[in-house]
Formats: C-alpha cells, structure tokens, sequence
C-alpha cells in the first residue's frame, strides 16, 4: 500500500512538472524558404536546370527532326536502312534519357550540397531562439506535429529573423 501511496505522489510530481513545460514548434521547411540565403541558393539552382532544360530540349529537337526524316524517307528506303535508321533514333532517345538522368542527379547533389550547410546554421539558430524564448524543448512541426500542448510556443518566425541577421 505504501509504495502505491509513493507511486502516486511521484506522479503527481511528474505531472505538474510537465505542465509547466513550455514546448516551442518550429516549421524548418518554411524556414528553408523564407531564409534569404536560401532563396539566394534557389535561384542558382533555378538558372541551372534552365540552362540543363535548354541542352535537353535541343537534343529533343534533333530526334524529332530525326524522326521526321525517317518519316519521309522511309518509303524510298530499304529495309537494312530503314533497320540502320530506326537504330539510330532509338540510341539518340536512350542518350537523352541517360543525359536527363545525369542531369536530375547534378541537381540533386548540388541542392544537398547547399541544403546541409544551411540546415546546420538553421540547427544553431533553433537553439539560440529557444533558450532565449524560454522554451524547454523544441519540436519540428513537420516531422513530429505537437497537436496538444498546454504551454506552446511557435519560434518559427523568429528563427528565420535570427538566421537572416546573422547569415547575410
């Protein structure tokens, strides 16, 4: 009985603790948006798949014409070089989508190149804002959503006023 009694009273304890705690949210991903560094780095993401869209379009061009061609001319032609012809075109479309792959694989490796540096600046911003909001513990809200909270705070527009400050 005794140690139900004490059970109780430590839980009593744990609980009234908890509902003093304040929980700050965070949202990372509009912080990625909002974050004037990042928005610079998309950008230069953005004029590089244009310029990779140009080279792909091109080289869609030049099979369309191929395949307009074969078109034409496959009347006239004999099998061997209708075969020769077909060939061609189906190698210059495997060529464009392995060129479009490689592309697609740049720009990833690119975006995470630039991703990570900021996630680490965005990590330490989170951590200043939070201790001087008074926040006991900070959640993302994306990844794992706080639906209830009796004391809550969202420090999300004050991270990303605190990281343009800093990171300029």
């Amino acid at each position: 009985m005794k140690k139900i009694l004490i059970a109780l009273f430590i839980a009593t304890l744990s609980f009234s603790a908890v509902s003093k705690t304040l929980i700050g949210k965070v949202n990372i991903q509009r912080v990625l948006l909002e974050v004037k560094e990042a928005k610079k780095i998309k950008s230069k993401l953005e004029k590089m798949a244009k310029k990779k869209q140009k080279v792909l379009k091109r080289e869609e061009k030049k099979i369309k014409k191929m395949q307009s061609d074969f078109k034409k001319q496959s009347l006239v032609m004999n099998s061997k070089a209708k075969e020769k012809k077909e060939r061609q075109i189906q190698k210059a479309i495997m060529q464009i989508q392995q060129l479009a792959t490689k592309f697609q694989n740049e720009m990833r490796a690119e975006e995470e190149k630039h991703k990570k540096p900021i996630l680490e600046k965005i990590r330490k911003v989170i951590e200043q804002v939070s201790k001087k909001a008074g926040v006991d513990m900070t959640f993302e809200v994306s990844i794992a959503p706080v639906i209830y909270a009796k004391n809550s705070k969202d420090i999300t527009k004050a991270v990303i006023a605190l990281y343009d400050k800093k990171h300029k």
